[in-house]
């Protein structure tokens, strides 16, 4: 039986939904994999609209759930209906959604909530010991969650390669331990079975991110 995979996403674009290369590869080493994914967003507000070309939000108002469509090809359902039973592992690609429109990590840093949705399903998969893949920032949903666990969003010292790195002192305030990777390797936490990998935390080649998320969704299915 091919193993089936939740894949929840936060809408489409890296600066207001889902980041669009990173969930492409989660659906694309999915497949080759010979797993069956199924694609999942909140039917809600997104916190705003960002004009990808000048970098700036704009009075644009849109759904999360029918912007993350087109990343699945209208293959998608509503969060709220997702049931843990039938599932065998959940992976959260990254993007700034996830810090907008499933949490409000990008207002708030380590005060932020989670939404009530997306903590259920995290909690539900956690509960039931089944595997849970995290990309980018979605590692931050995790250390807000699950307070001790282990996850990587790449370095900690911020760079020119590693813009980001401050978020990884942040969860480490949460009291979760960050393990440094390099944007290749994936880190695993075997006894909250999480599996994160830093993605576009990274200013890497494409290929690179592409090549780490591929460990990661291997290491969620053989964990499945």
């Amino acid at each position: 039986m091919a193993k089936r995979v939740a894949v929840v996403l936060a809408g489409c674009g890296v600066f207001d939904g889902s980041e669009i290369h990173e969930a492409s590869a989660v659906l694309v080493h999915l497949s080759r994999e010979g797993a069956q994914a199924e694609v999942y967003a909140p039917n809600i507000p997104q916190m705003h609209v960002v004009d990808h070309v000048k970098g700036q939000p704009t009075p644009e108002q849109r759904n999360v759930l029918v912007e993350s469509a087109r990343i699945a090809r209208g293959n998608i359902k509503d969060l709220a209906t997702l049931d843990v039973k039938g599932l065998d592992a959940l992976i959260i690609p990254g993007g700034f959604g996830v810090a907008k429109n499933l949490s409000t990590w990008a207002t708030q840093g380590k005060n932020c909530s989670v939404s009530k949705e997306v903590e259920d399903v995290l909690r539900a998969f956690h509960a039931a010991h089944k595997p849970i893949g995290l990309c980018c920032i979605s590692p931050v949903l995790a250390a807000k969650i699950f307070p001790g666990c282990e996850v990587t969003v790449g370095h900690d010292t911020e760079c020119e390669q590693w813009p980001y790195a401050k978020t990884a002192e942040a969860m480490r305030e949460l009291g979760c331990r960050h393990v440094n990777s390099q944007v290749s390797e994936v880190h695993v936490d075997a006894r909250n079975r999480l599996v994160s990998t830093s993605a576009f935390m990274c200013n890497a080649p494409i290929h690179h991110v592409h090549d780490g998320i591929g460990k990661m969704v291997r290491e969620v299915l053989r964990l499945a």
